[in-house]
């Protein structure tokens, strides 16, 4: 299969190496010119829970290079999503799904409304812990899980046929008929050990070793699990902090991207995780405090790097 893997970071990393080495044809796309240079030179090296290789892919930042081909993920940051997509456009056929593997909330439709709707389907990865070690080498501490859905209706076979190529690659995929379901299953996890996680600077299994972070942590998971159930979100679990603790232990010495890009002076995705968890809680006539004190912390600290207006 012809994939482009736009956003070639931590985890777009581990997809492109793996997916490559499986045999696809594998474009990265990215803005970081040392990263992609390190990829053409010497090939990408990927290294933890998969084993250790080191793969020949394609690297470029123009993506009107590669032209049309059957699988686009997109792997950016949420907030980059609607650029990334502007940017896929020439990437984008007939034939092509568009995957938006993201972080938290809102990405898919804001994939969907560059691409169309048609072609956008949902991705949510989980238990990788991934990091860029280097440019052209990434590390992850997991390698648990990743689920795809369709953005609306039941599972079909352009999405099972994607799926197919994942495993064929050693990813564990999943596929699911609700994508709410898969959505906050994974931002319930995240909100519990992103925003802590970067407040703190520990990782998650230092968080789950202390008392005092744990509470917070469990107390962030619990108000995004009561909102997701108030809202209807037939999840898959009936006990948010048993859910969230069994998550992080798979990869206790993984730091979440939000602390990574917090120690790097960059602009996180907490509007997308912890933050998008208040404003619907108040639409359904309920409170996420301390969701809410999170975001407002994680936002001054980007306020203090220079990341964010004050």
């Amino acid at each position: 299969m012809r994939i482009a893997i736009v956003g070639a970071g931590s985890m777009g990393s581990v997809y492109a190496g793996l997916l490559g080495a499986a045999g696809n044809e594998v474009w990265a796309v990215d803005t970081s010119e040392a990263h992609l240079a390190a990829i053409r030179t010497g090939g990408l090296r990927v290294e933890g829970a998969s084993g250790d290789r080191v793969v020949r892919i394609h690297a470029t930042s123009d993506p009107t290079q590669i032209g049309a081909v059957e699988l686009v993920v997109i792997a950016t940051k949420a907030m980059d999503v609607r650029a990334a997509a502007t940017s896929a456009r020439c990437l984008v056929g007939p034939e092509t799904l568009v995957l938006a593997i993201q972080n938290g909330l809102g990405s898919g439709e804001a994939a969907a409304e560059i691409l169309g709707d048609a072609c956008v389907a949902i991705g949510v990865a989980g238990g990788f812990g991934a990091s860029l070690v280097s440019p052209g080498h990434v590390h992850h501490h997991g390698f648990e899980l990743v689920r795809l859905g369709e953005r609306q209706g039941p599972v079909t076979p352009r999405l099972e046929r994607v799926a197919d190529v994942w495993r064929e690659a050693g990813f564990t995929v999943r596929t699911y008929d609700d994508v709410d379901r898969l959505v906050w299953e994974k931002l319930i996890c995240n909100v519990g050990f992103s925003g802590t996680c970067a407040v703190l600077d520990l990782t998650i299994g230092e968080v789950l070793a202390d008392p005092s972070a744990w509470s917070v942590a469990s107390r962030c998971a619990i108000e995004a699990y009561t909102v997701a159930v108030a809202g209807g979100v037939a999840l898959g679990f009936d006990d948010p902090v048993g859910y969230v603790e069994a998550f992080g232990r798979v990869i206790p010495g993984a730091r979440p991207s939000l602390l990574l890009d917090l120690r790097a002076g960059r602009r996180s995705e907490i509007d997308a995780i912890n933050g998008a968890v208040p404003p619907r809680a108040v639409a359904l006539g309920l409170e996420a405090p301390v969701n809410e004190a999170i975001t407002a912390l994680v936002r001054a600290l980007e306020a203090s790097h220079g990341r964010r207006p004050p």
